[in-house]
């Protein structure tokens, strides 16, 4: 063999590529069959197979390296058998890096009065005709399977904060049952009933609300089930902030240190900080495209709200140290013109350059940990960051 032959590595092996000294932040390396996810990692959010507002070759310029899709929204539209036929969502969607999709728990959290829980599964009607349908740890395999996306989440129940213990307990010993259920059934699934004739990489999810003790008990026969990565549910679901702060460390701590671990659905950037302080290599959240959409930009020196009127003779980009291409383009008097007058192009440049942002932070980060200097630079960032765009 020759020495230049290089080590093809299989989807699922994740790399540990440097250790913070002073913290549990860690620089990883994570394969799939659309490419390697250099950790940590911020994943924008697709929904509904598209991040609202940009192209995926915008996404891409951006530099994204993976994106998260929602399992609950693509199998009521257009279905996840039609995806399938179109050769999943890469295909369908025209993006050809690593895609995440999640199992649809969390949307039936967050609608809760239209679904009936039990042991089985889950009964709910549709938020766009009202029509009665049936999710399952089964059924949540079997169409992430068929969307094709790299990294399938368990089918969980998302408690809600706050929460009577039994109710906390319930739904901790529900995931449990589901996640077991659904690595059987994903195991079981054959390559043929997927559009690329491969099967997905299954995280497990963690649950137990702010009860550490709990987590616990959640984590145990997840680890049991050797999942290629386990992901920290339930957080960020209307808990005070210090709860969240004081929960994050110890939950991660309990996941496998050999596994990537990935933060659901939180949050603002120094949340996002933090999870990586305590160990976290993966994050999704839909704040900066939401914000972006309403005229808030972040920048490093802080919020902008790019609509106020003290923006409408200001010549200077949103922030003169990115490189995105808004940023690098136009003015704050330009786009507080297009969000004044209405324009879908100021929401497009705002949310280019918001995930942009987010991006360059957990780039940042990771470049810290390498260097082994996480925790004076994150002290650096946020001191001014957290200034609220006193020099902006």
């Amino acid at each position: 063999m020759s020495d230049t032959t290089k080590t093809i590595e299989a989807p699922g092996t994740f790399t540990l590529e440097a250790r913070d000294p002073t913290t549990a932040a860690r620089a990883g390396r994570f394969v799939t069959a659309h490419g390697v996810i250099e950790t940590p990692m911020f994943m924008p959010v697709g929904t509904r197979a598209s991040v609202r507002t940009l192209d995926p070759i915008e996404v891409e310029a951006i530099g994204a390296q993976i994106i998260l899709a929602n399992t609950y929204h693509l199998f009521l539209r257009p279905g996840h058998e039609r995806v399938r036929r179109f050769g999943g969502l890469h295909a369908f969607m025209q993006w050809n890096k690593p895609i995440l999709t999640d199992s649809g728990g969390y949307q039936i959290f967050s609608l809760a009065k239209l679904n009936k829980i039990d042991d089985d599964g889950v009964s709910f009607r549709s938020h766009i005709d009202g029509s009665l349908h049936r999710l399952d740890p089964e059924k949540a395999m079997e169409v992430q399977a068929a969307l094709g996306t790299d990294i399938a989440m368990s089918f969980d129940q998302c408690p809600p904060y706050p929460c009577e213990p039994r109710e906390l307990e319930r739904a901790v010993d529900r995931t449990s049952l589901w996640a077991a259920r659904g690595r059987e059934a994903m195991d079981a699934i054959g390559p043929g009933a997927t559009p690329e004739g491969r099967i997905p990489l299954l995280f497990g999810i963690q649950q137990g609300g702010v009860d550490l003790a709990m987590r616990e008990k959640s984590t145990e026969p997840l680890v049991a089930l050797d999942f290629p990565g386990y992901a920290i549910g339930g957080l960020s679901v209307g808990e005070p902030k210090d709860l969240f702060l004081a929960t994050l460390p110890g939950s991660a701590a309990m996941l496998p240190d050999a596994k990537p671990r990935y933060l659901m659905g939180v949050g603002f950037p120094d949340d996002i900080l933090a999870g990586i302080e305590a160990g976290v290599d993966l994050f999704d959240c839909v704040l900066p495209t939401r914000i972006a959409r309403n005229g808030t930009m972040l920048t490093t020196d802080g919020r902008l709200v790019i609509k106020n009127a003290q923006f409408a003779e200001d010549m200077r980009p949103p922030d003169p140290e990115c490189d995105c291409t808004t940023c690098a383009r136009f003015s704050r008097a330009y786009l507080r013109h297009l969000f004044s007058a209405g324009e879908i192009l100021g929401m497009r440049l705002a949310t280019i350059h918001n995930l942009r942002f987010y991006l360059r932070v957990v780039t940042m980060a990771r470049k810290a940990i390498l260097a082994g200097r996480f925790a004076d630079w994150k002290r650096e960032f946020l001191a001014r960051y957290e200034s609220g765009a006193t020099r902006a």
